[in-house]
């Protein structure tokens, strides 16, 4: 009698291995002309009055720490008052919200809840849940120990299905209306190259593909694949089929490299994902290669094609508002404490980590300048330009400028907090496993850190009309 139900069950197995596959990214048979992208601006006269200020929030990575530090942040801004273009709070003029690893889940469930269902629900069904313990359930399930067995479906397959289970129910990214704000932006990092991967219509052109068939769930779990302890996500890359406009933008971005590296270095990695034949692009943690979440917004903004750029060329936006909610932590560390060489754990977990903290740094200050330098340099070309027009006939040709926008790049960091509130959550663990007092404690943080954060204080008396405050030389241009 064993033997006949030991066959049956290795039958099943091999028939449900046989059958188990991760859902594919469907390939577009013709260049997607709408799809999940920020739309282009009307031509003038047209103006959308969303555009005048236009706020970006990047959320980090860093497991339920980050989601909890990122919905702390969200209801503050909830709570803040502005009365600004009929809207009566600064979260209503959020227009993109750009998420890595755990602020990935923050990021997308808010985009596709809505506020009044997000601060309803998110924190019963995620924060306040042993997310890591469940997916180790499922990943110890005899079931799922067989379906593991097939060489198209791993681990990262097994935790995409729970985040469906407890937010996203299946939805794809067809779910999303790119003409409602804020637009979502979840970032992976690309196995093959190290290049940032961006889950829109845009990057999913250089894959021949249409990013509507990708369950959402999928984007966040590449963005929060952690190596060594989840595998890459697997997307398909089709032949591409790219539209004119933008194969001229790629062609003419790979004759920059002397004068422009940021754009020649993004039509480089874009030009990688395109290919003759079909191929397969390996995704992990998004914060390998940005753990902030703002290159993508940085790209937005530094390319000529980019969202952002587009409308600050064509006057749209009046002030441009970029807020970082960095959830990064600083452990006490034991390496140096120890005569003896770190075993192989230590080593790939400190190959992955640390250069997400230094790479970190780099890119809040890259933002800042990336921003304030583009207001400085047009308000210097004006005054040149002024200059000129007072010259004799015949007068010099004037330079070509864009129109000036008042900038504001505000980090929120757990180093802004008091010391010992500072300390305490430096100290919390990059897990999907937070208690109930420690989830609270990171939402609480949110609030705080906006209130002792000076430009974001100027920031408000800038949106009410109130008169601008400085502490020092120069602090009171910032944000006002």
């Amino acid at each position: 009698m064993k033997q006949p139900l030991i066959g049956g069950v290795l039958l099943v197995a091999v028939a449900v291995t046989g059958c188990t596959h991760y859902p594919v990214n469907v390939r577009a048979d013709r260049p997607v002309e709408a799809g999940y992208r920020f739309p282009v601006p009307l031509p003038p006269p047209t103006e959308d009055p969303r555009d005048h200020l236009f706020v970006c929030l990047a959320l980090s990575g860093g497991g339920t720490r980050a989601a909890a530090f990122a919905y702390g942040v969200l209801q503050a801004l909830r709570d803040t008052r502005i009365d600004h273009n009929g809207l009566g709070s600064l979260l209503d003029e959020v227009d993109c919200l750009s998420g890595i690893s755990g602020g990935s889940f923050a990021a997308a469930a808010f985009t596709l809840m809505g506020q009044q269902d997000f601060f309803k629900e998110f924190k019963p069904r995620f924060l306040d849940r042993n997310v890591q313990g469940q997916l180790i359930q499922r990943a110890i399930n005899p079931v799922n120990l067989v379906r593991l067995m097939s060489p198209y479906f791993s681990r990262i397959d097994l935790a995409a299905e729970l985040y469906d289970d407890l937010l996203f129910h299946k939805s794809t990214f067809a779910a999303l209306d790119a003409q409602r704000r804020p637009f979502l932006i979840l970032n992976a990092t690309n196995m093959a190259n190290g290049a940032g991967f961006e889950f829109t219509q845009d990057e999913f052109d250089f894959l021949g593909s249409d990013i509507g068939s990708v369950p959402i769930a999928r984007a966040v779990a590449a963005s929060s694949a952690f190596p060594f302890l989840l595998s890459p996500l697997t997307v398909q890359s089709y032949p591409a089929q790219l539209s004119e406009s933008l194969r001229l933008v790629v062609d003419k971005a790979l004759t920059d490299r002397e004068t422009n590296l940021w754009r020649y270095t993004w039509a480089r990695s874009r030009q990688e994902l395109t290919t003759q034949t079909e191929k397969y692009i390996h995704l992990l943690d998004g914060g390998l290669a940005d753990n902030i979440g703002a290159r993508a917004i940085m790209n937005a903004f530094a390319r000529e094609v980019g969202f952002i750029r587009r409308r600050v060329n064509d006057e749209r936006i009046r002030r441009l508002v970029i807020i970082m909610v960095n959830a990064r932590t600083n452990p006490a560390e034991s390496l140096t404490r120890s005569p003896s060489a770190p075993g192989i754990i230590d080593v790939g977990l400190t190959t992955a980590t640390a250069p997400m903290e230094n790479v970190s740094a780099d890119t809040v200050e890259l933002m800042r300048r990336l921003v304030t330098d583009d207001e400085q340099a047009q308000r210097v070309l004006a005054d040149c330009n002024a200059r000129l027009a007072e010259c004799r006939e015949p007068r010099p040709r004037p330079f070509s400028t864009t129109p000036i926008v008042r900038g504001c790049v505000i980090e929120l960091s757990f180093e802004g907090l008091e010391p010992g509130d500072r300390d305490e959550l430096l100290n919390y663990p990059t897990s999907f496993s937070l208690t109930k007092a420690q989830v609270d404690k990171l939402i609480e943080a949110g609030p705080k850190l906006l209130e002792r954060s000076q430009d974001f204080m100027r920031l408000l008396r800038a949106l009410r009309g109130e008169p601008a405050i400085g502490r020092g030389i120069g602090e009171k241009d910032r944000c006002s």
